[in-house]
């Protein structure tokens, strides 16, 4: 996976509690001694001392961090030099981490495409692709890897020490001891081929993975702001290059670049490890020094990257970008920006500071660059990249406003001048500092089921370029440290002027739309291919097909993967961890209560229906979702209300809420869901602002809404390049039952291209309107219930907050269902294609099948894992070179989807085939096996105590469902795969619908069954 460089903030300041011990009477054993080896873990690493020796490793540094309840431990291997942070932690989701730092000298991606050629097979593991094998053999929380700008990282997590041992062998001897095959090269890098491989005269054309994801991740404007933003700031060394791969340039990196840059970077003298969680670190240093680090001597590390020397005057680049289809107003699709070099990455309190000054200056309306970018209506929103970025050597900080007229954009540099100027005289209101630490409070508290994988994805950066990773969690230290700066001075009106006012380290970027970019960019692929071809002899050709053909009948071989570690069925726990929830009613309204360990927050969630909201009022409350909190109530207006926010609670939001019926495929419950966190000691003010939003919401600010149409409807068409398979499968379903229907509505690419309309339109007032009639509905006559995670000692006092706050409702008791009963509704074979200017597609094919309480629903999530894992994967992803590709089943619906693959009819081909595949029953009880380790990794995710209650009260699933569920998962067979794969995908009964979006093509344009939409997007 390619990650663009971006705006890292520090750790994630939040807390993961103690996975839950349930059925203490019935495990009372293993329970307390699970507990003991977790304290065990704590205490040993809290003894450890610089100087102190283990496996080879020298403790360097140690030190305890009460606010995040974990102790960080920094050691050094002795022989080889790599470095080591480790984590403990009462957390039994453990994770493990190796990064190097790599520093590509070209835009070929060979940091990328060695980051997936890695995985594709190692020295202990020589099978094709054991990274993806051990996705169905591992009960992993997270496995993947990434490349960012200058490092390479390879994480996973998981809460089965067998399983954390497993991956760690698979994944140290991909990073060390890859196998580097020229074919695996070629499949994930870049290769020629003829287009057709049965027809050896076809022309030859560029295939590959990596080649295929980078046209796709570098077709839209904001990727292409970022790169140049950062490639221009920072000139002189690796940052002026595509880490990812510019596609252009891709075939000119060679297998044997490849295997020098792995030689040269992937070395112990290079890396950083990380462990994190409850197991003991001693077992994790023996291991690492096992199997890899006593093979290694240190060597000298040549990847440092220099301090971007400082410019003495500001500069400015012009760059074009491909017309954006989304885009409201076609006339303002120009984005300006104006980026500074500002401190070291390496600096934790200036980092800290300046995350903080970014938010001061950007977060919300009563932010200065809130009120002189966004308000005025110049632009759409800020430009992408804005804010402060510690992902490179040097940090930087950009400011800007994409959606503008292009003559509009010296208008636009001058306002941020002025703006700075502003700030520096007049600084920050103190109550909006407050409230930028009080966020800081809250996060830090805050409870998360990832906080280990968070943690080391904020922290990377600056410890790959030589930062004590440590000074990065001391929170309380440095807030306090900023209180005394802000108390002794000026503090941030001085840090205002040092880094942007009088600093010439300041590039403007300005990007125009060219019509004729796309043509541009295809001619120059064309170029390129001809130039690779030309040279060419006929021997050359019948080598390139030859070699076509050996990678083809790789990618068809069955593998024995038998030396590949896996989990056992039998290591699954058979029950399911039960949720303790009450039920009571507090002034007439529903809720639900769960004790929680919290850690001093409060949840709050609720959800009120719109069953009688007509039709035509429908597509609108997404963006009254949207609004509602963000145009002020009572006497509070948006820019008071934004504060009081800010300064008591951790954010107020809506979303709609759709939820298929558990047991009914022709029924759903729909609704507004209501979500907000705060400190215990803020419950009144919380429940107050609630209060005031529910019973007087300010809805007639026209300039307001202006400015909120254009930001939803901008960071709607920035999604679909980046989520098209979302998409795909949204349109695919919607024709398949009433519940995918309204999804697709409230968050499909029918809501985009109808807030797209939204922003085109001149007058506001009938929008006003019909919020008026939705906000009678769903705030005032609705039915309504609510949840709420607290711990117990704060239940006495939430229970009268709420008691408060649903006495001031004038709602209705949620009758005994509140879903929507369509029992005539009748499933449609719908074939869209979207045309997008894209040079990729996102595909989907979707049936529908049985809802979750069904005893097919396990067999058919069980099929889709192994269709994912067994053929998906081989024929849409390693063949056709598209990026992603997969089958899930959920919401009743079985769906197909690939993403950015540059194939069409193929894939749809592939579709098809899969079903015939598992029909001739062409995988084994192994495969079974393995399916079902994939979907119980996703079943027993680990779940916050913020979120643990939210499937009952969100889709009425009762622990009794899911452990019938459970049941009926381990339970499944081969026998059981064929007859689902033939009741419901292959049954000419059973209507397809297949969704496109991606170019034109021949096939949908002369095929009169297709759906070929083009004139919304223009």
């Amino acid at each position: 996976m390619w990650r663009a460089n971006r705006h890292l903030l520090p750790p994630q300041w939040n807390k993961l509690s103690r996975q839950c011990k349930w059925s203490a009477l019935k495990r009372g054993l293993c329970a307390l001694k699970e507990e003991s080896k977790k304290c065990n873990s704590l205490d040993a690493a809290s003894q450890l001392k610089p100087g102190d020796r283990i496996h080879g490793y020298t403790v360097n540094k140690v030190v305890p961090v009460p606010e995040l309840f974990l102790v960080s431990v920094q050691l050094t291997h002795n022989n080889t030099g790599a470095q080591h942070l480790h984590i403990a932690r009462d957390d039994a989701n453990n994770v493990f981490g190796v990064a190097f730092r790599t520093t590509p000298m070209d835009s070929t991606g060979v940091s990328h495409i060695l980051e997936h050629t890695a995985l594709c097979g190692s020295q202990s593991y020589p099978v094709r692709d054991p990274f993806f094998k051990m996705l169905n053999r591992s009960l992993s929380t997270f496995m993947n890897a990434f490349t960012a700008s200058d490092f390479t990282m390879y994480p996973f997590s998981t809460q089965n020490p067998k399983d954390f041992e497993n991956l760690l062998s698979v994944y140290l001897d991909a990073a060390f001891f890859p196998q580097l095959r020229e074919q695996d090269f070629r499949q994930e890098g870049w290769r020629l081929e003829p287009e057709d491989l049965a027809n050896p005269d076809s022309p030859l054309i560029f295939k590959g993975v990596v080649f295929n994801e980078m046209k796709g991740a570098m077709s839209t404007p904001e990727s292409l702001f970022v790169h140049h933003a950062q490639s221009n700031l920072l000139p002189s060394h690796t940052y002026s290059n595509n880490s990812g791969g510019d596609p252009l340039c891709v075939p000119d990196l060679t297998w044997q670049q490849l295997k020098d840059f792995h030689a040269s970077h992937y070395h112990p003298s290079n890396s950083r490890f990380y462990t994190y969680g409850d197991l003991p670190l001693e077992k994790n240093l023996e291991n690492i020094e096992t199997k890899v680090l006593r093979h290694f001597d240190k060597i000298s590390v040549t990847t440092d990257i220099p301090h971007e020397q400082r410019w003495l005057k500001p500069r400015e680049k012009h760059v074009t970008c491909p017309v954006d289809p989304m885009a409201a107003n076609p006339d303002k699709q120009t984005t300006v920006g104006l980026n500074y070099l500002t401190g070291r990455t390496t600096d934790a309190f200036d980092n800290f500071s300046m995350v903080i000054l970014s938010s001061l200056l950007m977060s919300g309306p009563n932010s200065p660059f809130y009120n002189s970018l966004i308000a005025p209506n110049i632009g759409s929103d800020y430009s992408p990249g804005a804010g402060f970025d510690n992902g490179t050597r040097d940090a930087s900080f950009s400011i800007g406003l994409q959606g503008i007229k292009k003559d509009d954009y010296a208008m636009v540099v001058e306002q941020i001048h002025k703006t700075f100027d502003q700030v520096i005289e007049e600084g920050f209101p103190s109550e909006r500092v407050e409230a930028a630490l009080h966020r800081v409070e809250l996060a830090t508290k805050h409870q998360s089921s990832n906080f280990g994988l968070g943690l080391i994805t904020g922290i990377m950066s600056a410890w790959n370029h030589g930062a004590d990773p440590s000074e990065y969690l001391l929170i309380n230290d440095h807030v306090q440290l900023f209180k005394e700066k802000l108390a002794n001075g000026p503090f941030l009106q001085e840090k205002v002027k040092e880094c942007f006012k009088d600093n010439p380290h300041c590039l403007t970027l300005v990007m125009n739309p060219d019509p004729e970019y796309e043509a541009e960019l295809n001619k120059k692929e064309k170029e390129k291919l001809q130039s690779k071809v030309s040279c060419l002899s006929e021997d050359d050709k019948r080598n390139i097909y030859q070699k076509g053909i050996e990678l083809a009948e790789q990618q068809n071989t069955v593998e024995d993967v038998s030396c590949l570690p896996k989990m056992a069925i039998s290591d699954i726990d058979s029950e399911v961890k039960p949720v303790k929830l009450e039920h009571y009613i507090s002034a007439g309204v529903p809720v639900q209560y769960c004790e929680q360990p919290t850690n001093g927050i409060t949840y709050f969630r609720a959800i009120s229906s719109i069953t009688d909201i007509p039709e035509d009022l429908r597509q609108y409350l997404p963006l009254f979702c949207f609004i509602l909190t963000k145009m002020g109530a009572g006497n509070l207006s948006y820019r008071e209300l934004s504060q009081l926010i800010e300064m008591r609670t951790g954010g107020m939001g809506l979303s709609t809420h759709v939820s298929s019926h558990h047991s009914d495929m022709k029924a759903f419950e729909q609704g507004l869901s209501f979500s907000s966190h705060c400190l215990d000691k803020n419950l009144p003010h919380m429940f107050y602002l609630w209060g005031e939003i529910f019973s007087r919401p300010t809805l007639n600010d026209l300039e307001r809404l202006r400015t909120l149409i254009n930001m939803l409807a901008s960071d709607l068409a920035m999604s679909v390049a980046h989520s098209g398979h979302l998409y795909a499968m949204a349109l695919a379903s919607s024709s398949l039952s009433p519940a995918a229907h309204l999804s697709e509505q409230f968050s499909g690419l029918s809501q985009v291209l109808f807030m797209k309309n939204m922003a085109e339109m001149e007058d506001l007032k009938p929008i006003i309107e019909k919020f008026s009639s939705i906000a009678i509905e769903v705030l005032e006559g609705t039915q309504f219930r609510c949840a709420v995670n607290t711990t117990a000692q704060e239940r006495q006092a939430v229970e009268n907050a709420l008691e408060g706050f649903c006495d001031s409702l004038s709602s209705s008791l949620f009758e005994e269902s509140s879903h929507v009963q369509h029992p005539d509704y009748t499933p449609s074979a719908v074939k869209t294609h979207y045309e997008v200017p894209l040079p990729v597609n996102y595909i989907s094919r979707c049936l529908p099948t049985v809802p979750y309480t069904h005893e097919d629903h396990p067999k058919l999530r069980i099929l889709a894992k192994l269709l994912s894992a067994k053929f998906l994967h081989r024929e849409i992803r390693e063949k056709g070179g598209a990026y992603g590709s997969g089958a899930k089943m959920g919401g009743g619906i079985f769906s197909f989807y690939s993403y950015r693959d540059p194939n069409f009819e193929g894939t749809l081909s592939a579709f098809e085939d899969s079903i015939q595949w598992t029909l001739k029953g062409k995988f084994t009880d192994q495969d079974i096996e393995e399916a079902k380790l994939s979907v119980f990794a996703e079943v027993d995710k680990p779940v916050s105590p913020s979120n643990r209650g939210m499937l009952y009260f969100t889709q009425g699933v009762t622990d009794e469902m899911r452990q019938a569920n459970r049941d009926r998962l381990f339970n499944v067979t081969r026998d059981d795969v064929i007859h689902v794969a033939r009741t419901y995908l292959a049954s000419s009964d059973v209507p397809n619908a297949v969704a496109v979006l991606g170019p034109g093509n021949n096939l949908t344009a002369n095929d009169s069954s297709w759906i070929v939409r083009r004139e919304s997007l223009s």
